[in-house]
């Protein structure tokens, strides 16, 4: 059995909308989730105070997020196809793969996450970078 462009459209679209759900999960649930998932020590204090930031911009990633995902599934023709949808996968495509391979300069100038959040998701976006990339290359 081989893996047709469909596939790699459909992994990283439903990755896409996982990551997109679990960060409606930390508005939802609040500071356990936002520690277990790896926000950093001024993400929690935040959220502790009461402060809307971290909800607000948890919210901006989570609707990219979600946009990826019907972008992915546009992509594997499960939905209509979605405006510019092939340069918008690209585009989705390395900016998943340059989050997942700049972990390193990134933990150096955002401060408070642990080194295990850097290194597993970026482990998860230039996993979902590449098989969108996957896609685009075998359509």
């Amino acid at each position: 059995m081989s893996l047709g462009y469909q596939d790699f459209f459909l992994f990283g679209a439903c990755c896409c909308a996982l990551a997109s759900l679990l960060h409606l999960g930390c508005i939802v649930f609040g500071e356990p989730w936002y520690r277990f998932f790896g926000a950093g020590d001024k993400m929690i204090q935040l959220v502790n105070q009461g402060s809307g930031y971290p909800h607000r911009l948890t919210f901006f990633i989570s609707v990219v997020l979600m946009v990826w995902a019907l972008y992915g599934w546009s992509g594997a023709g499960m939905i209509r196809e979605l405006p510019f949808r092939d340069l918008v996968l690209s585009l989705i495509s390395g900016v998943l793969i340059l989050r997942g391979l700049l972990a390193k300069p990134l933990s150096k100038k955002i401060s408070g996450n642990s080194i295990l959040f850097w290194w597993v998701s970026s482990l998860i976006c230039l996993m979902m970078g590449l098989s969108f990339l996957a896609g685009l290359m075998l359509r």
